[in-house]
């Protein structure tokens, strides 16, 4: 029976690599000499956090700024992070920001998903299987138009669709 999953995970090699280039622009900017600024990448199993320093709110502003910048150069969707996170003061002047990035479908995106398939009268079936969403069907244009349908119907994260098997 031909399946696919629906999955919410960034490239990481990608993030890695825009995180490098922003670091690389901070150094080499002006505006940033003799500053803190800075942007750190935190990998623990698949849970990721970027960690943004500066040595103000105008900064650490103009620091996620370049960062969104390399990171829609190096094509990662900045629907992955989340930027409303709280700064918090360190000491000093200085602060930071740790921004969360979204890895893996939550159980409630993941019903969503589930209920949007089941109302679309598509002969597919879905199960939620830990952080991905597995969808499965007796022919492949039912699966295309899933895909089709998933992508319309939720656009506030970037899903990916993976293992598609025959």
């Amino acid at each position: 029976m031909p399946s696919f999953d629906v999955v919410l995970e960034p490239n990481a090699v990608e993030l890695r690599n825009a995180v490098d280039q922003a670091n690389k622009e901070i150094g080499t900017r002006f505006d940033f000499k003799g500053s803190s600024a800075r942007v750190e990448l935190a990998e623990k199993g698949k849970e990721r956090t970027l960690t943004l320093h500066a040595d103000s709110d105008f900064q650490i502003g103009q620091v996620r700024d370049v960062l969104v910048g390399k990171l829609a150069k190096r094509g990662v969707d900045v629907r992955y992070l989340d930027f409303d996170t709280k700064v918090e003061k360190v000491g000093g002047d200085k602060v930071r920001q740790a921004v969360p990035v979204k890895v893996g479908i939550d159980g409630e995106t993941g019903k969503r998903i589930q209920q949007l398939l089941k109302g679309s009268k598509l002969k597919v079936q879905s199960a939620l299987q830990g952080d991905t969403v597995r969808v499965s069907g007796a022919k492949r244009d039912d699966l295309q138009a899933a895909i089709v349908l998933i992508r319309r119907e939720i656009v506030e994260w970037p899903l990916g669709f993976e293992n598609f098997r025959e």
